[in-house]
Parts: structure tokens; sequence; C-alpha cells
């Protein structure tokens, strides 16, 4: 009966620690998306939206309406909940993930973005490598917001949880 007990709350630890990590992170993420767009193209949120839809459905995404918008905001969740879900199970096996949260996590945030601009959005139907260069906006939002946005929160909590 124990062991069952043990089993049950480690599960729901390790279900409140994936669910609140990649929350966080999907929250913070594409809040400041919103705002670096808005302040550097004057970009709405529902285009951001769109832009994420893009990489499953290419440029027809922006001719999508709220349809597409939404779509973009259910993968961009989805990203959010495997990114936290990889760290906790990583976290696992290699606990000096949450021994050391602050620089296990600012890293892992620099690797989520490293996999998603040359791994998954080249493969994607867009087809492209962002440019960094001269791009204000993806700095911001990629190499710089990773680091406090994507992945601190998710080590933060998920050592919340671990503990």
């Amino acid at each position: 009966m124990g062991t069952a007990v043990t089993t049950v709350a480690t599960s729901s630890r390790a279900l409140l620690a994936i669910f609140w990590a990649g929350l966080a992170c999907g929250v913070l993420d594409i809040s400041q998306a919103f705002l670096a767009s808005w302040l550097l193209r004057g970009s709405r949120p529902s285009r951001v939206l769109q832009s994420v839809a893009s990489g499953l459905l290419g440029p027809e995404s922006f001719k999508g309406g709220a349809a597409t918008a939404t779509l973009g905001a259910v993968l961009h969740f989805f990203i959010a909940f495997t990114a936290a879900a990889v760290f906790y199970l990583a976290s696992r096996q290699l606990s000096f993930l949450i021994q050391r949260p602050v620089l296990w996590g600012m890293i892992y945030g620099e690797l989520v973005f490293l996999f998603m601009n040359y791994i998954v959005i080249p493969l994607s139907a867009i087809h492209r490598v962002p440019a960094l260069q001269g791009n204000l906006g993806l700095i911001l939002t990629g190499p710089i917001g990773h680091l406090f946005l994507v992945g601190l929160p998710i080590a933060l909590i998920v050592r919340r949880y671990s503990i």
C-alpha cells in the first residue's frame, strides 16, 4: 500500500511540475513575443500567434484569422509543456539540473532556443533558419528571452516540485 501511495504522490508532483513549468514558460515567452513584436513592428498578438501556426501551415496561416491564431496558441503551449517535460525527465537522471537550477535553467533556455531555431523551424513549413544579425526582436526574444523566460522558470519550478 505504501508503494502505491508513494507512486501516486510522485506522479502528482511530476504532473504539477510539468504543468506549472510549462504554463509559466508559455505565458512568459508569448508575452515577451507579443511585447517585442508590438514595440518593434507594431504587430498584433494574433499575428504573432499566426506566425507560430505558420510552422505547421506555412504562409497560409496569415490568412486564417482567429482560427490560425488559436492554432498558434495551442502549438506554442504544446511546445512549452514539452520543454518542461523534457527538463523534468532529464532532471530525474541528471540531478545537477535541479541542484543548480539558475545555471542549468539558463543553459537549458539557450538549448531550447537553438533547437527551435536551427532544427524545428528549418524542418517546419517555414523552411528557414532565422537570421540573428540585425534582428533586435529575435535577439531579445531569442537568446536573451530564452535565458530568463523559458529555461529559468522551467528549472526553478521543476526544482520546487523535486525537493
